[in-house]
């Protein structure tokens, strides 16, 4: 069928004059970049290892090289780059296949598969929204008791599940409330103070199990396998809340300070989520079991996680689900992220790839110079660049990059393992001042109520004084618990 010629031309067409040559070489360009990277890795190959170094380190570190360089740039998705290491370790003649390809077996990998059904189970039979929608019209009688809600269910969801998914099932629960409030885009301060809450509270609470994110159970999967020790579900917990429960009375306090309450009071928002609680009815037996899961698999992990393994418990709590089938594998393939699942396999192996070769070593050595000496300001330096790192590339990729720097520093130095493990893995995780640092940050910009500015400027003070308190806390509290630099 013909369009009429006033529709042809509705959206005329662009002519590009540019010589074909241009032409190409714009539209190439992503090829190019990366055919260029490949060139200059298999060129450094051919190099002769640097003094100090053996062949299989320096092949290890340039892989590492070239692993970093696309993770940062994007170039191909985080995952398919994991593979892509892993492969060539034993091409390159730096680990056997069979050594390699069995580091999928490791621990971190089956547990955080566990993590991710039991909280695709959460949200998928609508527990946790249910949850959010009670707890925001029982306790958000005023503004500000509205916002601290949102805020605080933000960060203890994430205690139990994904940050990224808790962003994801508050949005629309937080969207609900600013359009039944008429908050304006662009314009109402208190619509910037609701989502941002929702951003900082996942955050925040994201670091405190290891449950919130990819990057704690990645951690905890490399130190066991540079070092045989490995963390109990409490003994995180505990080092990490030690600097969590502060900071989140810090960030509220500076919320409220850059995003001034403007409305006088919110009862319409109340009864628009009183109304929705009544339209979803009475809670069903799909989330009644889950939510009983769930709470046994946590009391599993403290009680029983250091004898039998946290993964263990994770698996035997999705089997369980399925079981009395509250989910289905179909279900469970559209919550799961499992790129995150694929990477850890190849950041595992080249991990191992650089400790055993004593590339992470040497790159410790001739990177880390006067501070090498004084574990206190390895401590700061590492955690320092590990916030900053996080802001521009992903949590489990700023772990994966300097946990084989850490693990040889404190081979070298004789620091706890653990300590360094805590300072790479908390830090790497609090992101606040771009959206493209986290997926919470970046829903949060989503939602139109937020300019870049806004984000950026308070994200930079929070992110400092989440640094000052993170250094606070391995200085004065952490040896009370039995962690000493």
């Amino acid at each position: 069928m013909s369009l009429p010629d006033e529709q042809l031309f509705d959206k005329p067409l662009k002519i590009d004059n540019r010589p074909m040559w241009l032409i190409l070489l714009d539209r190439t360009a992503r090829y190019q970049v990366m055919a260029a990277a490949a060139l200059v890795v298999a060129f450094l190959l051919r190099l002769s290892p640097p003094e100090g170094l053996s062949t299989d380190g320096y092949r290890s570190l340039v892989l590492f090289g070239g692993t970093v360089f696309f993770w940062v740039s994007g170039l191909l998705p985080i995952a398919v780059t994991a593979l892509l290491s892993m492969v060539m370790l034993p091409l390159l003649g730096i680990m056997d296949a069979k050594k390699t390809y069995a580091m999928f077996g490791n621990e971190a990998v089956f547990f955080i598969l566990g993590a991710f059904i039991l909280a695709a189970a959460m949200t998928g039979t609508g527990i946790s929204a249910r949850l959010a929608r009670a707890m925001l019209a029982r306790f958000g009688r005023t503004p500000t008791s509205l916002a601290i809600t949102v805020f605080l269910l933000s960060a203890f969801l994430s205690f139990i599940m994904s940050e990224h998914a808790v962003a994801a099932m508050l949005f629309p629960v937080v969207s609900e409330i600013t359009t039944a409030l008429g908050l304006e885009k662009g314009r109402s301060s208190y619509g910037r103070l609701l989502f941002m809450s929702l951003a900082w509270g996942c955050i925040i609470g994201g670091i405190a199990t290891f449950l919130g994110g990819a990057r704690a159970p990645l951690a905890a999967g490399l130190l066991k396998e540079a070092t045989g020790l490995h963390f109990s579900f409490l003994e995180w917990t505990g080092a990490a809340c030690l600097i969590v429960l502060p900071l989140m009375v810090v960030a509220f306090l500076l919320l409220i300070r850059f995003f001034p309450v403007d409305i006088g009071d919110v009862e319409v928002g109340r009864k628009f989520l009183n109304q929705k609680r009544l339209e979803t009815g009475k809670i069903g037996y799909d989330e009644i079991l889950t939510a009983v899961v769930m709470v046994a698999t946590v009391a599993c992990w403290i009680l029983f996680g250091e004898k039998t393994g946290l993964a263990a418990i994770a698996i035997l709590g999705a089997a369980a689900l399925f079981t009395f089938k509250v989910i289905s594998w179909q279900k469970i393939e559209e919550y799961v992220n499992w790129g995150i699942v694929l990477m850890y396999g190849g950041t595992i192996a080249l991990a191992s790839a650089l400790e055993k070769s004593g590339a992470a070593l040497w790159l410790v050595k001739k990177g880390m110079g006067s501070f090498f000496g004084h574990p206190l300001a390895v401590i700061a330096v590492i955690s320092l660049v590990a916030i900053a790192l996080t802001e521009c590339i992903s949590h489990a990729a700023v772990v994966a990059i300097l946990m084989p720097v850490g693990m040889g520093i404190c081979k070298s130095t004789g620091m706890d393992p653990k300590v360094m493990t805590l300072s790479i893995a908390l830090p790497a995780g609090l992101a606040y001042c771009l959206p493209m640092g986290t997926p919470a940050t970046a829903i949060a910009y989503a939602s139109g109520f937020l300019k870049g500015r806004d984000i950026m400027v308070a994200g930079a003070v929070v992110m400092v004084i989440s640094w000052l308190l993170f250094m606070a806390s391995v200085l004065f509290v952490w040896p009370l618990i039995g962690l000493k630099i």
